[in-house]
């Protein structure tokens, strides 16, 4: 564990992140499947709902441009393609194509990529990209909770102002920090994430509030706090992101797996309640 929370060497990532997530297991007990599910049974609204997404995966990038040869789209298509295949109960879901797209940047490798979403998607985020999101709603919620006990003049605030959480953290959740951290910083966590599990989330979250506690506090309005909790994902802190990775181990304080496990249960019981 202190061995991957100082950062795995990038040479290494994608072996140990294969390891560490049990992708090697399964990839290894189930050759030639990746293979099967592209020549599977074609599913047009898969198709679509895919390729409309292409584009917009990181655009900046060069690799994933069409003028380049050869292009990461193809990849990306391929592994979203055999994802909805294999896992129809989600099908293909918006922030997919991101955290797909960092796995075939750093494994070069399609199969890889594919069973690492799968573990990802399948076994350490709790249900995230089901058509109903509940375990994306339950995770912001749980969210809300701990900033109520940890941090409880943001916590009075958000409920004062009335601000939904999932306005504020839904994409943090949703695409695991890609996009919105520095790439190095979102490597980092991700190291720990595949280690650790989907707590770590919460603690990069609760990490990026209590820095900015001070300037979230000024907010006065719900259009204010929304671009507040913008500019804490920006600057020298997440950039530096060995100094970030400690303090989000040492600032949210004791967080333990179970402690997040029980507060999964009543804020799921009480979104279900909701209806």
């Amino acid at each position: 564990k202190r061995y991957v929370r100082k950062g795995v060497p990038l040479e290494h990532r994608a072996r140990v992140w294969m390891v560490l997530s049990g992708a090697q297991a399964q990839m290894d007990q189930n050759p030639g499947y990746y293979h099967q599910l592209l020549q599977g049974e074609r599913n047009p609204r898969l198709e679509d709902a895919i390729r409309t997404d292409l584009n917009r995966t990181f655009p900046d990038n060069v690799k994933f441009r069409k003028t380049t040869d050869p292009c990461l789209q193809r990849t990306l298509y391929n592994v979203l393609l055999a994802y909805g295949h294999h896992n129809q109960g989600v099908g293909y879901c918006q922030g997919m194509n991101f955290i797909a797209g960092y796995l075939i940047l750093i494994t070069n490798n399609e199969e890889e990529s594919f069973w690492l979403l799968d573990a990802l998607v399948g076994r350490i985020l709790p249900d995230y990209y089901s058509p109903a999101m509940l375990g994306l709603k339950t995770d912001q919620e749980v969210l809300g909770e701990l900033v109520r006990a940890k941090l409880p003049a943001v916590g009075a605030l958000m409920e004062r102002l009335g601000v939904l959480w999932t306005l504020l953290v839904s994409r943090w959740f949703i695409c695991l920090f890609v996009d919105i951290l520095p790439v190095e910083t979102v490597l980092r966590i991700w190291d720990c994430l595949f280690n650790e599990g989907s707590k770590i989330i919460f603690r990069v979250a609760l990490t990026l509030i209590k820095q900015h506690q001070e300037l979230i506090l000024e907010a006065t309005s719900v259009p204010d706090i929304c671009d507040k909790f913008k500019q804490i994902t920006k600057g020298s802190f997440v950039m530096e992101c060995h100094t970030f990775m400690q303090k989000i181990f040492s600032e949210p304080g004791s967080l333990s797996m179970a402690t997040v496990a029980k507060l999964r249960e009543s804020c799921r019981a009480r979104l279900l309640a909701q209806g």
